[in-house]
Parts: C-alpha cells; sequence; structure tokens
C-alpha cells in the first residue's frame, strides 16, 4: 500500500498580521481552497456516483424544470430524484445565456465532472444558485473515491490544451473600441435607455443575429475608494501584485456580499454580531436586510470590523461580464455592432446604487476607450434557415434589441419572409424606441406589421399579451402557416403572459382545448419555432 504525503502546509497569511491563531488557521486554509487550481478528474465509481446520484435512480433525458420562468425550489422539486448532475443543472437559471462560458446542462456536467470548480458563475442565478450548487458539491464530494488503475493510468494520453480564440469566450476575451451612445428616450420618460456602439475592426470578431455581446465593465472609482475607506486601508496597499485600488476597480465584484465575506467577518468579530454574519453566511436574514446587502453595505453593517485588504479581496467574488443582446447585423454593418441598454439606478435607504455594466456604458467610458469584450454565441436562438419563413418578434422595452437585429439583417441578405413585430413600452410620445427605423421598416414592406402596445398612455395598463390577444385571429394565421415565434425580455412576468396569451389564442382561434393549446405551443418549443431570449 502506497504511502500517502499530507500536503504541505501552505501560508498565506503572515504570522504578523492582526489575527489570532485560530483565525490565521482558517483564513490560511480558506485562501489555500481559493487559490488552488488543481483539478481532480472523476475516478469511474465517482462517475458512476455522479450520473446516478444519492436517493437517485435512472434519468429518462428530459428536463421539465428548464424553463427560465420558474423559482428555484419549484425547479428543484421537479428535479427530485433525478442525478445528481441533473440536480446541478436545475439549479441553474436555465437561461442558457453563457455569462458562465456553457450552457445550464454543460455547465453542471462540467461540475459534476471535476472539469470546473468554479460553482459561482451563474450571475442570472445568483446567491441562491450559488448556494444550491455549494449544497449538491459537498454530496459529489461525499461519492467514493477510487483511484484508477494501473493500466488507466499507463494508457492515458495527456489532454491536448484547448486553445480559445480571441474574443470568442469569456475566458479570453478581446479588444473592442467603445464608438458612440445615443439617448433613446425622449423628454418626460421615467427610463433612461442607451443606443450604444462598438468598432470590431481592431479585434476581427463577427458575430450572427441572436448572439450575445459579452462586456468586462469596471467597478466606479469614487465607489471603491469609498469601500477602501470603509477598510482604513491605503488604495495603495499592495494585494494580488497590485494596488487594492486597481484590483477592486477590475477584479473582484462589488455588487450582492458574498457569503465568504460575511464567512470572514464572522471569524474576525464577535459576540452579537458574530452570530450575525454567520446567520448571513449561511443564507438567512437575521435583520430582513439581506437582499440589499452588497459588499459597501456589508461593511457599513458591520461597521466596527476591518478586514485585512489582503483577506477582504480574497473572500470576494470574481468580478463578471454582462451579457447583452446584440441589435444590429454583421451582415448589415460588418466590423460595427450596437447593443440597447437599460441604464439601471435605485435607492436603497438613502444610498443611489447604480447598475455596474449600465452605467459603465451610460457614463464612463468614452469614444475610443478600449473594452474587453466577447461573442456569446446564441443557443436556440436565431432567425430560422429558410428565409422565406415568417417571423413574429415579441419584443418591448430593451427587449426589442434582437429583433432590430433580426430586420436589418434580412433586409441586408435580402429574406423574403413576412415579418411581424410587437413592441411596448410606458409611454409613446418618449419611449418609441428607433420609431424612425421601424416606421420606415414598415413603409417599404420589410415590417409587414408593427403592434404596438403603451403601458401608461391611458387609464389601463395595456401591454404586449393585451395586444396579441386583440389580433389573435391574424396570429394564429400566421401560426398555421408556419411562422416562428421570438420573445426578448423579462422572464418573470411578460415571458409568462406572453406565453399564456399564445395559448388563449391557439385554443380561440384554432379550435383547440386548453390542454390541446399548451401541447401545440410545446411542440413549437421542440420544433425550434418558438424561441426566448429572456433575462
Amino acid at each position: 500500500m502506497n504511502q500517502i504525503t499530507p500536503p504541505p502546509k501552505i501560508e498565506i497569511i503572515p504570522s504578523s498580521a492582526p489575527f489570532s491563531e485560530a483565525q490565521r488557521s482558517w483564513l490560511n486554509g480558506f485562501f489555500a481552497g481559493l487559490l488552488s487550481q488543481q483539478v481532480t478528474p472523476l475516478s469511474a465509481e465517482q462517475g458512476a456516483a455522479v450520473m446516478k446520484g444519492p436517493g437517485g435512480g435512472g434519468d429518462d433525458g428530459e428536463a421539465p424544470w428548464h424553463d427560465q420562468t420558474l423559482p428555484i425550489a419549484e425547479r428543484m422539486k421537479l428535479a427530485e430524484g433525478r442525478p445528481l448532475r441533473r440536480r446541478m443543472m436545475a439549479a441553474m437559471a436555465q437561461q442558457d445565456c453563457g455569462q458562465c462560458g456553457y450552457n445550464c446542462q454543460d455547465y453542471s456536467e462540467a461540475i459534476a465532472n471535476k472539469t470546473e470548480g468554479r460553482l459561482n458563475l451563474c450571475v442570472p442565478g445568483g446567491k441562491e444558485t450559488a448556494r444550491m450548487l455549494k449544497t449538491l458539491h459537498e454530496e459529489l464530494d461525499k461519492a467514493p473515491s477510487v483511484g484508477p488503475t494501473p493500466e488507466a493510468s499507463a494508457t492515458a494520453a495527456p489532454a491536448a490544451p484547448v486553445v480559445m480564440e480571441l474574443g470568442r469566450s469569456r475566458d479570453n476575451p478581446a479588444p473592442a473600441t467603445f464608438v458612440s451612445r445615443r439617448h433613446l428616450n425622449k423628454g418626460g420618460s421615467e427610463k433612461e435607455t442607451w443606443h450604444i456602439e462598438f468598432d470590431l475592426a481592431e479585434s476581427g470578431l463577427d458575430y450572427v443575429v441572436g448572439d450575445s455581446f459579452g462586456i468586462f465593465a469596471k467597478n466606479e472609482l469614487s465607489h471603491v475608494d469609498q469601500i477602501i475607506a470603509l477598510l482604513g486601508a491605503s488604495h495603495t496597499t499592495e494585494v494580488r501584485g497590485r494596488t487594492l485600488r486597481e484590483v477592486l476597480i477590475d477584479e473582484v465584484s462589488l455588487a450582492p456580499a458574498p457569503d465568504s465575506l460575511f464567512e470572514l467577518i464572522s471569524f474576525i468579530t464577535g459576540g452579537a454580531q458574530r452570530e450575525k454574519a454567520r446567520a448571513l453566511a449561511q443564507g438567512d436574514d437575521p435583520d430582513g436586510d439581506a437582499a440589499t446587502l452588497d459588499v459597501m453595505a456589508a461593511l457599513q453593517k458591520f461597521s466596527g470590523v476591518r478586514p485585512h485588504p489582503e483577506a477582504f479581496v480574497e473572500a470576494l467574488e470574481p468580478l463578471q461580464p454582462r451579457l447583452y443582446s446584440i441589435s444590429s447585423s454583421h451582415n448589415a454593418t460588418p466590423g460595427k455592432l450596437s447593443l440597447t441598454v437599460d441604464c439601471v439606478r435605485y435607492v436603497i435607504g438613502k444610498r443611489k446604487r447604480l447598475g455596474l455594466a449600465s452605467n459603465f456604458l451610460a457614463e464612463r467610458v468614452q469614444a475610443g476607450d478600449q473594452v474587453q469584450v466577447y461573442v456569446q454565441k446564441a443557443h436556440g436562438f436565431g432567425l430560422p434557415q429558410d428565409p422565406k419563413v415568417p417571423i413574429i418578434m415579441i419584443g418591448p422595452g430593451t427587449g426589442v434589441a434582437p429583433f432590430r437585429a433580426f430586420l436589418h439583417d434580412r433586409r441586408a441578405t435580402g429574406a423574403t419572409g413576412r415579418n411581424w413585430l410587437f413592441f411596448g413600452h410606458q409611454r409613446s410620445s418618449c419611449d418609441f424606441f428607433y420609431s424612425d427605423e421601424l416606421n420606415a421598416m414598415k413603409t417599404a414592406g420589410l415590417l409587414t406589421r408593427l403592434s404596438l402596445a403603451w403601458s401608461r398612455d391611458g387609464d389601463k395598463k395595456f401591454y404586449v399579451q393585451d395586444r396579441m390577444r386583440e389580433v389573435g385571429r391574424e396570429l394564429w394565421s400566421w401560426l398555421a402557416e408556419g411562422a416562428h415565434v421570438y420573445v426578448c425580455g423579462d422572464a418573470k412576468r411578460m415571458a409568462k403572459d406572453v406565453e399564456r396569451a399564445l395559448v388563449d389564442i391557439v385554443a380561440q382561434h384554432g379550435a383547440r382545448s386548453t390542454d390541446e393549446a399548451i401541447s401545440f405551443v410545446g411542440e413549437l418549443k421542440k420544433k425550434g419555432r418558438y424561441q426566448q431570449d429572456v433575462y
């Protein structure tokens, strides 16, 4: 029997640091885990355990939880009794958005196979997904571990390094030049939406309509300096071979405070504060404010606690890219790319909060600046292969972005299929994005139908799903003739309401029962005739 040599003790926190021995020991272990890049492949027994999963039998290959509109509790219930890898998939946000570098199923498979050790990459899923993956990962760690046989070791070929093309992955972004921004709302609007343009000439990137664009934004300098002040540190303090300010600007997320930050705080404080920090680290909400605690708010909540800058940085999540639907066509404007971005600003307490990437694009980046970007290929969201197929596009607000791209692309490629756009927002006088373009397309015949809905123009709110019902007979006629349906926008309400309206239209005008109409819409999805890009 071979003797197992214990790993060397890793000392990251120096003995001169202001921590007790117990605190130093915990922090050293914490950082060692974070900094470890070694990935151990699963043994055959572990692989079998992952496929079967504790308490789970076989798998029929179906994924009823793969619905962006379902809350995580419902998704996990649907996945009960499934293999571990499938329950991991159910924990994802189900958007197949690609921000993690995978689609939902591939990300779960990579974690289950131990080729991906990062459990916090699902940006749309946030803390809920990260916590559930951590719990499920503990089951994976408990799977029996048996090393490979000598024969397997002798025949195993070394893995070839994977070289990702520049700008085709979040892990290998490319530089693109910011060109301009244009305000899309007119005076009187309650919203702030921008048309953003990039030049891709230097990066050599191209894309197809339906793809998304990943942006690596930077944290705002004044926000960073406020956090440094709360730490009682100097912005020139060295961390990771850079200054603390530099690291906080472009390496770590300052948005929702991660559980690991509360865990760190619990180790360097005591009494009621320690218990409160522990509760937050475990996902509890002792004061009813957990949902509002970003990194700055967490430091303010535990104002007497000042983590060492190095420990503080290591407790934070990496800064994630943000994805936006592309609102231009490479076929129409080669080397150019545009986005349609809502600027996010809101107030909690007395403090103004700013969306990271939206404010970066709306205010801070300047013409000529280089931004790190990548193109995320769409998963099941794109124009039909046959250019003669009619399409129905439903995109209120910034959900119009990919449909503007679809229309420009169909014009550039000479596609003859009919095009019907449903667009809605608050007020027709100030929130009709791209009105000149869309009206010109309608006049030219490219846009066959343009159906509008304004929620604040009358006494009663009126949405795109209401407009769909009004023209249900014509909409059913398009469906009967083979039209593809596309939906882009809010997953929690709009997407549900639109699908419900479509079911009602199929039942009423297609002479079907409700169950038959639901089945009909389900078949549209399976055949790729009903596609969603929702968030």
